[in-house]
C-alpha cells in the first residue's frame, strides 16, 4: 500500500498508507466522534472543503450502501481514520468505503494515531492540512508556508446548494425548503409526513418563495460560516412574520442573524452523534446528533425577539431558539439524526402541527 503524509499547518506531519483516489487534497482538519455513520458523514454537505477525521478507530468495516447517502456528491477533501476495513461484511452493502472513496476522487489516510490529531484539534482549533503522498520531493516547510498562506473558504454554501429548484411531491403540507446545503434526512422526514415539499437555492428572494403558497418554509443545514450567507440572511429577514418556519443547524443561525444575533466561532466545533441537549421548555435532555464550527451567542439574544429553547450540557452554547411574536423556531442539532440518535425526530411533528393551528387561524379569520 502507498505511504500517504497527512500535513499540518504547525508544521505536524502524520506518516500513514493512502486508500481511496491518489490525488493530493488540501482543507481544514475537523474530528467527528460517531462510531457509525461514516457513509452519512462522507455525504453531508456541511462537510465541505474539510478533510473529516473518525475518533472511533475501526472505519469501513460494513461497506457503503445505496441507501444511507445524504447527498448525491460527497463535497469533503479527505478521510482520515485509524484503521480502515478493506473486506467489508454487511447484506446491504455496495462496494468498500476505500473503492467508493477513489470513484469519488477523494484521498484517504489510514494508520496514524487519530487521538494524537484529535488533541492537536481540540488544543488548537480547527486547522489547514494538505493530504499527499510520501516521496522525496515533498518538502515539508513548502507546504506549511502554502497552508499558512491559504485563505479560509467563504463560498461554502455556494459550492452546495441547488442550482434550480425542484419538488419533491406529496398531498399534505407545503413546505418551501431553503437549501443551504441539505441532507437528504430532512427531506425524508417531511415526504414521510407526506408533506408537499419545494427546494429552492440558497439565494431564492422571498418573493418568490412567498408566490409558492407556503404552509411552511424549513430552513436546511450547510456549512462554513453563517455571517457569509449574506442572500439567505436577507431573504430569511424578509419571510418573517409571513409564514410559519422551522431552521436546522446553518438554517437555525441564518434565522437568528436575521433577527439580530450574532455568530462565533467555536474553537474545534460540535461533530458526533452523541451530544446532550436539554429542552429549557421541559427539561428533557436528549442526545443529539451535530455537525458544526459556529455557535449563536446566548448574550447577543437579549436584543432581539428571540427565546433560548435549547443549550448544550457539555459547553452551554446555543442549541435552539423561537420566535416571541411568530411561529418560528430552530434547532443546532439534526433531529432527523442520519447518522445519530432520534430523540428529537417529534420536531418534525411540531413543526407539521404549528403550520396546522397558522392554517386554522387564518380559517378562523376568513
Amino acid at each position: 500500500m502507498k505511504k500517504r503524509l497527512l500535513i499540518l499547518e504547525d508544521g505536524t506531519v502524520f506518516n500513514g498508507e493512502a486508500f481511496g483516489s491518489d490525488n493530493a487534497s488540501q482543507g481544514e482538519v475537523v474530528f467527528t466522534t460517531g462510531m457509525t455513520g461514516y457513509q452519512e458523514t462522507i455525504s453531508d454537505p456541511s462537510f465541505y472543503g474539510q478533510i473529516v477525521t473518525l475518533t472511533y478507530p475501526l472505519i469501513g468495516n460494513y461497506g457503503i450502501n445505496r441507501d444511507d447517502f445524504e447527498s448525491i456528491t460527497p463535497a469533503i477533501r479527505g478521510f482520515v481514520v485509524r484503521e480502515l476495513e478493506e473486506n467489508p461484511s454487511n447484506f446491504r452493502k455496495d462496494s468498500s468505503l476505500g473503492d467508493y472513496l477513489a470513484s469519488k476522487n477523494i484521498p484517504g489516510i489510514q494508520g496514524i494515531d487519530t487521538r494524537k490529531l484529535t488533541r492537536i484539534i481540540r488544543a488548537k482549533g480547527a486547522v489547514r492540512a494538505m493530504l499527499t503522498e510520501a516521496d522525496a520531493d515533498v518538502n515539508v516547510d513548502e507546504v506549511v508556508a502554502q497552508l499558512q498562506a491559504t485563505p479560509l473558504i467563504t463560498h461554502h454554501v455556494k459550492e452546495v446548494s441547488p442550482k434550480a429548484a425542484y419538488p419533491s411531491p406529496g398531498r399534505g403540507k407545503r413546505v418551501v425548503l431553503l437549501d443551504f446545503g441539505m441532507k437528504h434526512g430532512i427531506l425524508r422526514e417531511l415526504n414521510k409526513r407526506d408533506c408537499d415539499v419545494l427546494v429552492v437555492p440558497y439565494n431564492t428572494p422571498a418573493s418568490e418563495i412567498l408566490a409558492w403558497h407556503p404552509d411552511g418554509i424549513m430552513l436546511s443545514n450547510g456549512p462554513g460560516n453563517p455571517e457569509d450567507v449574506t442572500e439567505g440572511i436577507e431573504t430569511v429577514r424578509e419571510l418573517i412574520g409571513k409564514v410559519p418556519m422551522f431552521g436546522i443547524c446553518l438554517g437555525h443561525q441564518i434565522f437568528s442573524l436575521a433577527c439580530g444575533a450574532k455568530s462565533f466561532k467555536l474553537p474545534f466545533g460540535h461533530r458526533g452523534g452523541n451530544h446532550p441537549v436539554k429542552d429549557l421548555r421541559t427539561g428533557r435532555t436528549d442526545l443529539t446528533s451535530q455537525n458544526h464550527g459556529y455557535a449563536i451567542d446566548i448574550e447577543s439574544l437579549n436584543d432581539t425577539d428571540l427565546e433560548l429553547t435549547h443549550v448544550a450540557l457539555n459547553d452551554g452554547t446555543c442549541e435552539g431558539v423561537r420566535h416571541k411574536k411568530f411561529p418560528i423556531f430552530t434547532v443546532q442539532y439534526h433531529p432527523e439524526a442520519s447518522p445519530g440518535p432520534e430523540d428529537s425526530n417529534h420536531l418534525f411533528d411540531e413543526f407539521i402541527e404549528m403550520m396546522e393551528n397558522e392554517a386554522a387561524k387564518e380559517k378562523q379569520h376568513a
